[in-house]
């Protein structure tokens, strides 16, 4: 056992099981009970169990429901698996609340998140250098998340910075996405559409944003789904990084520009 009475808190990542961390495999095997939502995770992620765990399906439970099984359990070991990472949309600040009031230890262990899966199924990078170096991570405001979203955060305003914004949670209203994202970026900015990213049955839309809201109509898609946007999604020249006339802590510049434009290597640089 890794100790008595822990909860650990633990992402299990974007979908796939193989893309559960090390260590959320190990709190898994070492799990005495775990809750986890079938909604949102594979069941594939409860192979790590032991045989004989005591499981709980959270899809259809509350904040107290699930709180009653920590009370329940002052002794064991517990694994909330939370979808993606525990970091963003998880609830787990409630959660936390209720473990310093009960005076009971918990661990969090950090996940694969959803963005990170929906790029890679989408084949792009999210910064790219002189066109994007920041991204913003938001979900559509009104409806059930009014109370959740504060003042400044609209998806419209986010949008005027004109960088990679990734949205959450907002496939089920197309046309009000759609109408936001316009506020900031061109309509032929390019837009990606990723439905269960790591999934068995991923997918993948391109489309722009003028074109999003027909996207996601069309494709039927409206859980599961986060949507990419921005001008860093297009392709785009080499990164400095890596460029042979780029130096930094760990590589000295081994060409340079000559006058008509072309690298010299190093080995025929004329020394002062």
């Amino acid at each position: 056992m890794l100790g008595q009475g822990v909860i650990r808190f633990v992402g299990a990542g974007p979908g796939a099981a193989d893309l559960l961390t090390l260590r959320g495999a190990r709190r898994l095997a070492g799990a005495d009970v775990v809750v986890w939502a079938s909604s949102l995770v594979p069941a594939e992620v409860l192979d790590h169990c032991r045989p004989g765990v005591e499981v709980h399906d959270s899809a259809g439970m509350t904040l107290e429901d699930v709180l009653d099984v920590y009370a329940a359990n002052p002794a064991a070991e517990i694994v909330r698996l939370h979808s993606g990472d525990v970091s963003l949309y998880s609830a787990l600040t409630e959660q936390l609340a209720w473990c310093a009031e009960h005076d009971r230890g918990f661990e969090i262990v950090p996940g694969v998140g959803s963005l990170a899966a929906a790029a890679a199924t989408a084949g792009v990078e999210l910064t790219v250098p002189g066109v994007a170096q920041s991204a913003v991570l938001t979900r559509l405001g009104g409806g059930r998340t009014s109370a959740s979203m504060p003042g400044g955060e609209s998806v419209a305003e986010f949008a005027r910075h004109g960088t990679t914004m990734a949205v959450y949670l907002s496939a089920a209203r197309p046309g009000r996405l759609r109408e936001e994202l316009l506020a900031g970026y061109p309509g032929d900015t390019p837009a990606i559409v990723v439905a269960k990213a790591s999934w068995p049955d991923e997918t993948a839309i391109p489309t722009t944003v003028d074109g999003l809201a027909d996207a996601l109509t069309t494709s039927g898609i409206r859980t599961a789904a986060l949507v990419l946007v921005g001008p860093a999604l297009r392709s785009h020249g080499r990164s400095r990084l890596y460029d042979p006339a780029y130096s930094h802590g760990c590589r000295r510049r081994s060409i340079e520009p000559s006058t008509d434009g072309r690298p010299i290597p190093a080995a025929k640089r004329r020394r002062p």
